[in-house]
């Protein structure tokens, strides 16, 4: 914890960062993925099971195999999102930003006065090595990377305002969400869909700011790159898991001889 923030410096630096998501809250697996090429993992606290204390492990895990942590808020909560600096977390996506007000709201939770309402314990928390650091106060601003999710129709009109908060470092897509407003959830490959993405897109580029997104059906990540994105956010572990294990279990079932199946339920052995 130098007062720096490794993924603005990647991006600084011309790089277009990929993250694995992280949904099933295991320190283990976090630290897996960052020795199998991951140098950047994205801790889901919205969707995910992980709370507080388990996103500290998860984090440590990180660190330790030299990696760098996003984790994403369950919401633009002021306590929880202090909480999740507290921890050490450094670089911080909050969901759902429609409008200027909620962006004006992130940065407010996430800074000390006078630019922010964050309230102070510095020398009892993780991030300033328990008191340690005692420039924490000065530095950890720097330290702050802050990405506002753009995954509502309603966003769109407002991406401008969004994008000139002082304090929001980037603006991250989330396309499903997006559809979703206009009845298109899981439907991306629609051109509805698409166009509503694209429009944000367009918008965030205009406006001069970083921007990210997940993969869309049309694209590919190294189109998505050449499209302007600054992160792009791939695969989960539990995707992966349940890819590979079904995957293992029908060829271990054929070489068996037994007939495929939905599930274990379905198996009598």
């Amino acid at each position: 914890m130098t007062g720096k923030n490794w993924l603005r410096e990647q991006i600084s630096g011309g790089r277009c960062v990929r993250t694995i998501w992280l949904e099933l809250a295991t320190p283990a697996l976090a630290e897996a993925a960052v020795w199998a090429g991951w140098d950047c993992v994205l801790i889901d606290n919205e969707h995910g099971p992980a709370g507080l204390e388990t996103t500290a492990n998860m984090l440590r895990a990180v660190e330790a195999a030299g990696g760098h942590a996003i984790v994403r808020a369950p919401w633009n909560d002021q306590v929880y999102l202090k909480r999740l600096l507290e921890i050490g977390a450094k670089s911080i996506m909050v969901p759902m930003i429609c409008d200027k007000a909620a962006a004006e709201a992130a940065v407010a939770a996430t800074h000390y006065p006078p630019k922010g309402a964050r309230g102070y314990a510095a020398p009892v928390g993780r991030a300033s090595r328990y008191g340690t650091n005692t420039d924490y106060l000065n530095s950890s601003d720097g330290e702050l990377f802050l990405m506002a999710q753009i995954e509502h129709k309603d966003a769109i009109p407002n991406i401008a305002e969004i994008a000139a908060v002082d304090g929001i470092d980037m603006l991250f897509i989330g396309p499903n969400d997006m559809a979703g407003t206009i009845g298109l959830l899981e439907q991306l490959g629609e051109d509805a869909a698409e166009a509503l993405a694209a429009e944000a897109e367009a918008r965030i580029k205009a406006a001069g700011k970083l921007m990210g997104t997940v993969k869309r059906p049309r694209w590919t990540f190294g189109e998505l790159k050449g499209r302007g994105h600054s992160l792009l956010a791939g695969p989960g572990d539990i995707g992966l898991f349940m890819e590979a294990a079904r995957a293992d279990a029908a060829e271990m079932d054929a070489e068996l001889g037994y007939a495929p199946a939905s599930g274990a339920a379905a198996k009598t052995y």
